[in-house]
């Protein structure tokens, strides 16, 4: 590959970041709803044909901000695990950095986990970062339970229950304490 090659390669993985960021903070801002390629187009300043080229509409866009979405959150995941001194306080650990990173980032949480896209859970087609997502919850149970998969995948979907529920208004969030300690108390 040429400089000139190379240089081109870089400025478009640029411009595909510039993209996905400018996703991101427009829908933390205002929502999903704001999020046109119209809009991306005049945020990045780029012409939208230059954004398909990237991207073949909003649902990849969507898509490309969960990845990176499952990315971080794989890495707050990990962060808070290692951090805990043992396996009951990694458990607890994890899922608060769960619930935090579901709170503290709405839009990225609902691109990752709510709005419909392509991505597969549990399968071969899984992405690195989700793997390493779920891995993190798998790490906070002893090496020889057998069931430690199970067991995470039960934590996960009660935590997306909480963090749901509790955006939407449908549970009180000033006990999500007791409910994070109970799930963390009949799994550890």
């Amino acid at each position: 590959m040429t400089a000139t090659q190379e240089r081109r390669e870089r400025e478009r993985a640029q411009r595909h970041q510039l993209i996905i960021t400018a996703a991101r903070e427009l829908a933390e801002a205002e929502g999903w709803d704001a999020v046109t390629t119209r809009r991306l187009a005049e945020r990045v300043e780029y012409s939208q044909p230059v954004l398909y080229s990237h991207f073949r509409g909003k649902d990849a866009i969507v898509r490309a901000v969960a990845i990176d979405g499952f990315d971080e959150l794989a890495t707050h995941l990990r962060h808070a695990r290692q951090s805990a001194a043992e396996p009951r306080q990694a458990l607890h650990a994890v899922c608060h950095a769960y619930l935090d990173f579901a709170t503290n980032r709405p839009a990225l949480y609902q691109a990752m986990f709510v709005m419909p896209i392509d991505v597969k859970f549990a399968h071969a087609e899984t992405p690195p970062p989700l793997r390493a997502g779920f891995a993190e919850f798998v790490n906070c149970f002893p090496p020889d339970n057998t069931r430690r998969e199970l067991f995470a995948e039960v934590v996960w979907s009660a935590l997306h229950g909480m963090a749901v529920l509790s955006d939407t208004g449908r549970i009180p969030p000033d006990i999500q304490d007791q409910r994070l300690n109970l799930l963390v108390t009949r799994f550890s």
